[in-house]
């Protein structure tokens, strides 16, 4: 389950490990574990004639920095893995034990630096196109430099900080994906643009709503509320259960309540579109290969490397539900509301265009979200409740594999 949560660092990790070779016969992963992903993007940023292979190696190292640089912020002060409600943020790393404080301004720089990765990775996409490659994929070399000391230790090889061990019920294959080896091509280029489209939407719609004040607010009262222990142990255990959590949602309800920036909103609204566009674009490569040779996710005549059970039909339910989410986007369809009736619903490109500060109690009662009300066609979740019949319970493990 873990490789399937965060699927674009296992794909991207692999993809890199046996792209074009530098001067000698070292091959590319062996190049990432010798002098790690940093190193490594610097050497190919300056080839004067790249190939293909240079090409997908260089946007998959810029993705793969992107989250090498907040895994490092993540490390240096100290946050856990237990942000599960958020990409990056849930990923295990090595303990520091001398990390310093997290300040609002790390988590800013952590998202601005994701985004301007996403879109450095997205810049060697636009130069590769449809180009045709393919590389022959290794995992065993790669690793993110978490602590900052040039060295490979513990915890950062990318199958303890993505997780390759696949496993569960339904039609996740239980194998050993240890080392998988996957041949990645044309097709696959897609699937990464995608998600590079994923993150910098998430990214500047977290931005529009400027976290750094709520998260401070919230540091604040924290340390007064500990202030008011004293030395008496706590009567429960309440605070080491709920208290961070806690925390973390106030950081959101506080921030969802400013005013958003506009421009930003936009920006996320044409990324998740641009998403959808990609990932069409990645299904349609997909569909005209005929090969049958270690495929990352696979059309129907294929089998994945790493064991996952594609049920036949999938690809075609997944984007009917792509579809659905696009509708929405472009306000074709509309979000139901309880208030609304069976003939108005929630225009999201409205919110999009002309973003409001978030009131939990008037968007449930209806108040709040007037300005995008209309009269139209309400979106069905027929679309969804056929992908989840057929891939038999396992929908939000499939939805993050194939993005």
């Amino acid at each position: 389950m873990r490789a399937l949560t965060f699927a674009p660092v296992f794909a991207l990790a692999a993809a890199l490990a046996f792209a074009a070779p530098p001067a000698s016969a070292e091959i590319l992963s062996e190049e990432i574990g010798r002098t790690g992903i940093s190193a490594t993007e610097a050497r190919l940023a300056t080839l004067p004639s790249p190939t293909n292979e240079d090409l997908f190696a260089s946007a998959g190292l810029r993705f793969l920095g992107g989250v090498e640089a907040a895994l490092q912020i993540r490390w240096q002060t100290g946050v856990r893995a237990d942000w599960s409600e958020l990409p990056i943020l849930r990923l295990p790393i090595p303990e520091n034990p001398d990390a310093r404080p997290f300040a609002p301004q790390d988590f800013i720089d952590l998202l601005t630096g994701l985004e301007a990765s996403m879109a450095a990775s997205r810049a060697a996409l636009t130069a590769l196109g449809d180009k045709p490659f393919a590389l022959d994929i290794a995992m065993s070399d790669l690793w993110f430099d978490i602590n900052m000391n040039g060295t490979r230790d513990a915890g950062e090889d990318v199958s303890s900080v993505a997780g390759l061990t696949l496993g569960g019920a339904g039609r996740i294959a239980s194998v050993d994906v240890i080392d998988p080896t996957v041949r990645f091509d044309t097709a696959d280029a897609a699937w990464l643009s995608a998600y590079t489209n994923f993150l910098s939407g998430f990214t500047n719609l977290a931005l529009a709503y400027d976290p750094a004040p709520a998260i401070q607010r919230v540091l604040d009262s924290e340390e007064k509320i500990y202030a008011l222990w004293g030395d008496t142990p706590p009567t429960n255990a309440l605070d080491m259960m709920f208290g961070r959590q806690a925390d973390r949602v106030a950081m959101a309800l506080h921030a969802l309540a400013q005013t958003p920036d506009p421009t930003l909103t936009r920006k996320a609204h044409a990324h998740f579109l641009a998403m959808i566009t990609e990932n069409r674009r990645f299904w349609a490569l997909v569909n005209l290969e005929s090969d049958n040779d270690r495929e990352w996710v696979p059309n129907d005549r294929q089998t994945s490397a790493l064991g996952i059970i594609m049920p036949p039909g999938t690809a075609e339910r997944w984007q009917a539900v792509l579809a659905d989410a696009e509708k929405l986007l472009t306000g074709e369809l509309l979000i139901p509301h309880w208030r609304f009736g069976a003939e108005a619903g929630i225009n999201m490109k409205k919110m999009f265009e002309n973003p409001v500060p978030v009131d939990l109690i008037t968007w449930v009662q209806g108040e709040g979200l007037l300005p995008f009300a209309e009269k139209g066609t309400r979106a069905s979740p027929f679309a969804w409740n056929e992908f989840t019949r057929i891939v038999e319970g396992d929908a939000m493990l499939f939805a993050l594999f194939l993005n």
